[in-house]
């Protein structure tokens, strides 16, 4: 918890000026009497007033709560409290709340050893410096008003600094102070130009609640744990090069103009949760050592988001991108669940593990892995040390489920793990570049009966986690799929289909034969088709793995015709040539002869069958039937249905076969 600042005394709390006489002091003055006498410093005698500093030696405390002081009277305290060896104010306590400063006011290069106390001060004066000034104990400026410039450049604050509540009115300059410890300008407004450049916060600072009504920098500040939570930023504000080295905590604040984050280093967490960018956002060459914190952020204009590092995890779930973005990441993780883009977008990837699911897309985005590091402004590659050690810098999709994938464009990203069970539009859904999926696992494998072979193909992360949970499930099929849930055949049907169409669309056939192949498998395991159409699916699929498969359908084609030339050989062909033998009878006294041509039933064969004779008989028959010609040979009985159905059977096959070579050739 960071230190909490006693409440500045108010007024009431103190005796005022004068002889008691007046609720309010003489003429109304709320200065505090100085010791051993009846009124402030400002309305003590000429005499009483000299003698008073005369007595004061440096490093004195002081208490001069509610007094008015003149530019001449307050040079006459400092001057009092001068230490002679260096020639600068130098306090013990100073106690100054409530006070009143007109004209000129400097504390410059001022000591204050003990606490300094200016809560509800105002400084009515042109010019108010405490430039290189040293605050060896507690600074309290709560509710202190500057109405014109205040410098506190190079002031080095030792302990804590409360500058809560206060109003700087003009210019408010903390370039190069360093404040050791708590720091806070909790509600503090600020009204001009504000400049933190340089400035170092070694301890917790609290910005929360504070209004930023002119241009803000703080470049090349170097901040602990800060805290601007609620803040509102109305003018432009900059934080290039700024180093974090502790948690940055900027939920619920508003950037109402332009915000750089140019080359801003985050060593912790960087929180932007329930952040509004109302205008241009820049995080060039920001370098994220920790995670960024961007659920429910709105961005309302445009957003250039990188190109940065960022070593933990980037997180967009929940924000709302109102106009064009760029995102450039080199990250391990880009988690954009339930984000809202309502114009284009461009995510450009290095590295990274992205998560959209129920994303909303009402424009065109696209998702692109970047294979070289990303190149920034000024014409260098942007340094990737964080990411050395990583063994390629490619692009992982971890879910799009639930997103309308209509507007999507993909590149050159690896969809491997991706699951898409409950993404809609998948048919429209574009593939630039390489785009990758898991695949089966390939080889022979025993499962009880019948032996199983898997052709290498296109396979999606929901379908691994189906596959290896089923009994008996053969090796190399991924079960450690997150988020995969239930999804089974009946599910991944219709996705596989509507990625077929996808790939038919974008001309790649081979793929979009893997995703037929897909289709059908999932078809024939579904719960809710006949068995009738199971077993015909089946059947699809064991003759020619549903068309695609070229050397199932070619061996099923050999075997058939295997088959029928050992049939053929055997019972088919006929023992001997039927012989024709023609019968007449001639007419008595001569005249027309008539003929009658018979030939002999072909006998059954016996005897010696496998003979190269009947061999090449029964191959000629054979290739015929193939092609769906008669040989014409003559044939037994059980031969002539041999040869009937090998016509039926091998050229569906064939044709099984030279569609198979066909879906995989095709463009």
């Amino acid at each position: 918890m960071p230190p909490r600042f006693r409440p500045s005394p108010t007024p009431d709390t103190w005796p005022h000026c004068g002889d008691g006489s007046s609720p309010q002091g003489i003429n109304g003055c709320l200065g505090i009497p100085v010791s051993g006498h009846t009124a402030c410093l400002a309305h003590l005698t000429d005499p009483d007033r000299d003698a008073y500093l005369a007595g004061l030696s440096p490093g004195a405390d002081i208490d001069h709560r509610g007094t008015p002081f003149t530019g001449l009277l307050l040079n006459a305290l400092l001057n009092a409290l001068s230490d002679p060896a260096t020639g600068h104010p130098h306090l013990g306590a100073a106690a100054f709340d409530a006070a009143t400063f007109e004209g000129f006011a400097s504390f410059e290069s001022a000591t204050f050893e003990g606490i300094a106390e200016f809560g509800h001060a105002t400084f009515e004066g042109g010019y108010v410096s405490f430039e290189s000034a040293t605050f060896k104990y507690n600074a309290e400026f709560g509710y202190t008003t500057f109405k014109h410039n205040v410098r506190f450049e190079y002031a080095t604050f030792e302990r804590d600094a409360e500058f809560g509540s206060t109003t700087f009115e003009s210019l408010a300059d903390f370039e190069g102070a360093t404040f050791a410890g708590y720091a806070s300008f909790e509600s503090t407004t600020f009204k001009g130009l504000t400049d933190f450049r340089h400035a170092t916060f070694e301890g917790t600072t609290a910005f929360e609640g504070a209004t930023f009504e002119g241009y803000a920098t703080f470049g090349s500040a170097t901040f602990g744990v800060v805290r601007f939570g609620s803040a509102a930023f109305e003018r432009h504000v900059e934080f290039r090069s700024v180093v974090f080295m502790g948690d940055a905590f900027f939920d619920y604040t508003t950037f109402k103009r332009d915000v750089e984050f140019e080359s801003a280093t985050f060593l912790c967490g960087a929180h932007f949760v329930y952040t509004t960018f109302m205008r241009n956002v820049q995080f060039e060459s920001a370098t994220f050592e920790g995670d960024a914190e961007f659920r429910s952020a709105t961005f309302a204009d445009t957003a250039s988001v990188g190109p940065l590092v960022c070593t933990g995890r980037v997180r967009l779930s929940g924000a709302v991108f109102e106009g064009p973005a760029t995102l450039s990441l080199a990250t391990h993780l880009l988690e954009c669940r339930r984000t809202r883009w309502s114009s284009t977008a461009e995510v450009r990837l290095r590295y990274a593990t992205v998560d959209f699911a129920h994303a909303v897309f009402e424009y065109p985005l696209t998702i692109a892995a970047e294979p070289d590091p990303f190149v920034l402004a000024n014409g260098q590659q942007m340094a990737e040390d964080p990411f050395a050690s990583a063994p390629d810098p490619d692009v992982r999709m971890a879910s799009l489920r639930g997103v309308d994938a209509a507007h999507l464009v993909l590149a050159d990203i690896d969809l491997s793990g991706c699951l898409f069970v409950g993404t809609v539009h998948l048919d429209q859904l574009r593939l630039e570049g390489a785009c990758t999926f898991d695949t089966s696992p390939p080889g022979v494998h025993w499962r009880r009966w019948p032996l199983v072979r898997f052709t290498e193909r296109r396979a999606l992360a929901e379908e691994h986690h189906w596959r290896a949970i089923q009994p008996g499930a053969v090796p190399g099929w991924n079960v450690a799929v997150l988020g995969a849930g239930r999804a089974g055949p009946l599910q991944l049907a219709p996705v596989y289909r509507a990625l077929r169409k996808a790939f038919e669309d974008g001309k790649h056939e081979p793929g979009a034969a893997d995703f037929y192949y897909a289709e059908m498998e999932m078809r024939r395991h579904a719960d809710d088709i006949p068995r009738s159409e199971r077993s015909l699916l089946t059947a699809y699929w064991a003759l020619s793995g549903y068309g695609l498969r070229v050397s199932r359908a070619l061996a099923w084609l050999a075997a058939a015709m295997l088959l029928t030339v050992v049939l053929l050989m055997a019972v088919g062909l006929p023992r001997d040539t039927p012989r024709q033998t023609a019968i007449g009878t001639v007419p008595a006294g001569g005249g027309k002869v008539t003929f009658e041509i018979d030939k002999d039933d072909p006998q059954n064969p016996t005897g010696s069958r496998f003979t190269g004779e009947r061999l090449d008989k029964s191959l000629n028959i054979t290739l015929n039937s193939v092609v769906f010609r008669s040989s014409g040979q003559d044939l037994t009985t059980a031969g002539t249905y041999i040869e009937m159905t090998s016509r039926l059977t091998e050229p569906v096959l064939l044709g099984l076969a030279v569609l198979a070579i066909r879906n995989r050739v095709k463009r």
